[in-house]
């Protein structure tokens, strides 16, 4: 008889937005009256910007032609989009990265979730606490995170680093040395940054240790503040050491369309053993590429009016951020983030859990967010607010959270 992999049946509940998603659903259907402002996950909301839209008609004309008709698409994808983005988001920071180091993806959650498959079982993960549930819950169906202990929402195998108020939300390193090493900034959920000083430590400590740092840089495009690095490859010896994983999503508005790249420096090795050929392996096999028009899309995010009109763009989101955290804050919040990112992480009032705030907010200001719980043991107390509405809807959010 056939077996099932078990490590699944380890995994408690379903997925952190599809429980959000149900029970936002079920509140709607018994109060269809109630207009219901949705915080809670981070989907973008303006539409694709005009530069976008224009490479993408472009792109299917070319596809309904015989003479520029595209099947499959390369393994690591078009190299017009890889030479794009070494160009923009590598070679203009002063990154040695080239184009052959770039995989084109349908996405940084997928290859967030992935990437762990080039890895050993034996591998001890690092996460930060709270975290994005997806670095978690990918290892724990790998066999890598142990068993599950309920009480403290925490797995055997893992080294959960504490992001704490008392420490601006920013890990130590670790005491026990892992070989995977999960960070993401500016931060999913809290909203914090880390400055190239501190990414540097961690760097040196990865390459000290022979550890591996997977760096989701999905939010880089909301950094506004000097000092902040945009890729983990602007510090010295970060090649040997890092693998960056990119989004679209969040940027240019591309989450319907799906679209993302992961770096893999071929200098980044296990012994005589490249990553960089592993991944490549891996993608082959499994991956047939982003659709030649989606990458086409791609390419304009880089070009003169993609870069201004989703700078305007990425400003909105940013008004909106600043709206909720100085809304809420006036109102006697704790919050943070929200100023290099589109997230805003706050306290709960009154000594709730983070589920009972959120049944609070949505059943009495019909306003859905993200229980900090959700993210973690350390996300416990907290609650995540997205800077993604509309900027009306933003407004009417944080003036109902106001008046409870």
């Amino acid at each position: 008889m056939f077996q099932i992999n078990e490590n699944y049946l380890k995994l408690p509940g379903s997925y952190l937005f599809s429980t959000i998603g149900k029970k936002v659903s079920a509140y709607s259907g018994a109060h269809p009256d109630k207009k219901i402002i949705r915080l809670g996950i981070g989907d973008v909301t303006l539409p694709l910007a005009p530069a976008i839209v224009s490479a993408l008609h472009k792109a299917v004309e070319e596809m309904g032609r015989a003479e520029t008709f595209r099947g499959y698409a390369p393994d690591l994808g078009y190299e017009f989009l890889r030479n794009t983005i070494a160009e923009n988001d590598y070679k203009s920071r002063g990154c040695e990265i080239g184009p052959d180091e770039i995989f084109i993806s349908d996405g940084a959650k997928s290859d967030s979730a992935n990437i762990q498959e080039i890895f050993g079982p034996e591998n001890k993960v690092a996460v930060c606490d709270p975290v994005y549930p997806v670095y978690v819950d990918s290892n724990v169906m790998a066999g890598r995170a142990g068993s599950y202990d309920r009480e403290r929402g925490i797995w055997s195998d893992v080294i959960y680093m504490p992001c704490t108020e008392e420490n601006g939300f920013l890990p130590g390193l670790p005491k026990e040395h892992p070989d995977l090493i999960y960070l993401c900034f500016p931060n999913n959920p809290t909203g914090a940054v880390i400055t190239k000083a501190r990414l540097q430590e961690w760097v040196d400590y990865a390459n000290e240790t022979g550890a591996v740092i997977l760096y989701d840089a999905a939010y880089e495009a909301y950094i506004s503040e000097p000092g902040v690095p945009h890729s983990i490859y602007e510090c010295e010896g970060a090649v040997t050491c890092a693998i960056e994983l990119k989004s679209f999503s969040k940027n240019a508005g591309f989450t319907g369309m799906r679209l993302g790249y992961t770096v893999i420096p071929k200098k980044l090795k296990c012994g005589d053993v490249a990553l960089h050929s592993l991944w490549a392996r891996r993608h082959g096999t499994k991956y047939n590429g982003a659709p030649y028009i989606v990458q086409r899309a791609g390419e304009a995010v880089y070009s003169r009016e993609g870069k201004a009109q989703l700078e305007a763009q990425i400003s909105y989101y940013r008004k909106n951020a600043d709206y909720i955290f100085n809304g809420l804050k006036r109102a006697g919040y704790t919050v943070s983030g929200g100023v290099n990112s589109p997230y805003i992480w706050l306290k709960t009032p009154k000594g709730m859990t983070s589920w009972e705030f959120f049944d609070y907010l949505l059943e009495n200001a019909n306003v859905a967010g993200t229980p900090g719980s959700g993210f973690g043991p350390g996300g416990e107390g907290y609650f995540r607010l997205t800077a993604f509405g509309s900027y009306e809807n933003t407004v009417e959010a944080v003036d109902r959270i106001r008046m409870l």
